[in-house]
């Protein structure tokens, strides 16, 4: 139930063969691919086992890259670069190096196929090809290439279930944008717009159950998502039918969720390390860009936050804003006392010049973590305190866990009206107000002042957008209760007043958390969340030891957050792992809303 473990895995076997590819090598990845490696494995571990350059597949074969001499892992094509470090090692797409092997790890498409038979026919580049697709190819796939292969360069051809992105060792992703519009057409006529990325999904989380060896003993679905059943349905089938799930043991429970039952948790401001950074700076595949943020030195201004790289990013992605400045501090104040040790003054022999030499480099690295840790942190707090987040999110949750039409409203109005207040923050205000009272509270009235507020009137639209998307009618009844659920409410307001100041900014549950505590505690309806299948087991209504959570239109870094924290604290050692479509902020949320 790791899956940066499980993507390693796959690349410690990737860079051997499996032992049939010990020597110099080239690793050729695709643009997908690419992305998946850097995630979970530095560019620096790669290289230092006997791998002499890293490529692209598409880099190498087409003819308007052939002077091409940056390899790097960026992806040029991609809105963001998703890259870690630069490669050091060039090479002309022309030119042949024999004396290396090659071992290429890509998606299972046509595309990627035709490229690998244009690289091994008439005059390949390299002595040997190893290929690893990250996902189930067909065989009209390995035919081609079989046929293709007339030098039988390629020495082997093997399936590697790593078609997922690992951000946390239990938060996965296949990056998949646009995934709102799937789960809205599903089950319309509009649907096959949207196939090649159902199928997408459907590749992508079956390859996860691959990578982990999981074989779910029980699916469940939540009812109020046709593309939800539909997934459910299908990952069942091909469990069914595919001797590659035969795995022994108990297996976990499959729990495939839709982002539309709860649209206000994308919607809040963030208050710990990872989701902080997403929110106000972009975090996109372990990267955040600094550039233009003032007194930023440039070798800053694109830096990468990793926790398979990043030790004090692992230990504290999950601390909030007050915990982090602490951590920062800490940090700076040991590597200060670490470089008081190594003045130059203290070098006063041979042995001691030696020894500091085989420091420097170790040093010089602590010395840009910690660097890029405080620049980050500076840039947070500069705009916490321009934005004035601290009091806009107070709002926030106040709209999100509570039921107070008459202060919400007055509130709200007094924020519409204030120009220091930022107009994303107006937007999300007003989307969080309709959402809560759509149905008592004059949302037409709010729409108004929103524009007054100078909250453009495409971005008002919005409004109505995210009503037709997730609006009482159309979602669940998990996202502020029922009617009839005085009791839940009632637990809200009374832990609201109970937490204090502290934890004002971290009131907010995400519908997820309540949704897996109800299956744990064997009260998760049936009629909310129905299965596709179970075993024996749990027809006696035993609870699941594993849940692998997948949400269709995507997760975000605060359930990830309380996720880490489940995970961490329950005292039956039960273990949730969440995947989803991507991982939202509010801004990319919305813009998929913009799209619908």
């Amino acid at each position: 139930m790791n899956g940066i473990a499980a993507i390693k895995g796959y690349v410690d076997r990737l860079i051997t063969g499996d032992g049939r590819c010990r020597g110099m090598k080239v690793l050729i990845l695709d643009a997908a691919t690419t992305q998946v490696v850097s995630c979970a494995v530095s560019q620096t571990d790669i290289l230092a086992r006997e791998v002499y350059l890293v490529s692209r597949l598409d880099h190498l074969v087409a003819e308007h890259h052939k002077h091409s001499e940056d390899v790097s892992w960026v992806d040029e094509d991609a809105d963001v670069e998703m890259s870690n470090l630069h490669t050091t090692a060039t090479a002309s797409s022309s030119s042949t190096m024999s004396h290396l092997k090659a071992v290429c790890f890509v998606r299972p498409t046509e595309d990627n196929v035709t490229q690998l038979i244009q690289e091994i026919q008439h005059r390949p580049r390299f002595a040997e090809y190893h290929i690893f697709f990250s996902g189930v190819v067909t065989t009209g796939l390995v035919r081609r290439l079989a046929e293709a292969d007339e030098l039988e360069v390629v020495k082997q051809v093997q399936e590697f279930y790593a078609d997922f992105l690992a951000i946390n060792e239990d938060l996965v992703t296949l990056n998949s944008r646009d995934s709102i519009a799937m789960t809205v057409t599903a089950g319309t006529s509009w649907a096959r717009d949207h196939a090649p990325l159902y199928q997408r999904h459907k590749d992508g989380l079956a390859s996860l159950l691959l990578a982990l060896k999981k074989k779910p003993t029980a699916i469940r679905y939540q009812q109020s998502s046709p593309l939800a059943m539909q997934l459910a349905k299908d990952i069942h089938e091909a469990m069914a039918t595919d001797e590659i799930f035969h795995f022994r043991g108990a297996g976990p429970l499959l729990l495939i969720t839709d982002r539309m039952d709860d649209p206000v948790t994308p919607l809040l401001s963030q208050w710990t390390y990872q989701a902080m950074v997403h929110e106000l700076l972009g975090l996109n595949n372990n990267r955040v860009v600094l550039r233009g943020a003032p007194g930023v030195k440039k070798d800053f201004e694109e830096v990468v936050l990793s926790s398979a790289q990043d030790d004090f990013f692992r230990k504290n992605r999950h601390a909030n804003f007050g915990e982090l400045g602490e951590a920062i501090k800490k940090l700076l104040d040991d590597f200060q006392r670490q470089t008081q040790q190594n003045k130059v003054e203290n070098l006063n022999s041979i042995e001691d010049m030696q020894q500091f030499m085989e420091k420097f480099p170790q040093i010089r690295s602590q010395s840009y973590n910690v660097s890029k840790h405080v620049a980050i942190m500076g840039e947070l707090a500069r705009l916490v305190d321009v934005c004035s987040l601290m009091d806009i999110s107070q709002f926030e949750q106040e709209l999100a866990c509570t039921e107070d039409h008459g202060s919400h409203v007055r509130e709200l109005l007094d924020k519409l009206a204030n120009p220091s207040v930022q107009t994303p923050d107006k937007l999300r205000l007003g989307l969080l107000y309709a959402l809560r009272y759509e149905q008592v509270g004059n949302v037409n009235m709010v729409k108004q002042r929103m524009i007054q507020g100078g909250v453009p009137p495409g971005m008002v639209q919005l409004v109505d957008i995210m009503l037709r998307y997730a609006g009482a009618k159309v979602r669940g009844p998990g996202l502020f209760g029922t009617n009839g659920d005085i009791v839940s409410k009632m637990t809200k307001s009374f832990m609201t007043s109970v937490q204090g100041v502290s934890n004002v900014y971290a009131q907010h549950v995400p519908v997820l958390i309540d949704t897996i505590n109800l299956c744990l505690k064997g009260k998760l309806k049936e009629s909310t969340h129905p299965y596709v299948s179970r075993s024996n087991a749990y027809a006696g209504g035993a609870k699941p030891h594993e849940i692998i959570v997948f949400m269709a239109g995507g997760t975000t870094f605060e359930e990830g957050t309380k996720i880490a924290e489940f995970n961490a604290t329950n005292s039956a050692g039960i273990k949730v792992l969440l995947a989803g479509s991507t991982i939202h902020n509010s801004t990319s949320f919305l813009e998929e809303l913009k799209r619908l």
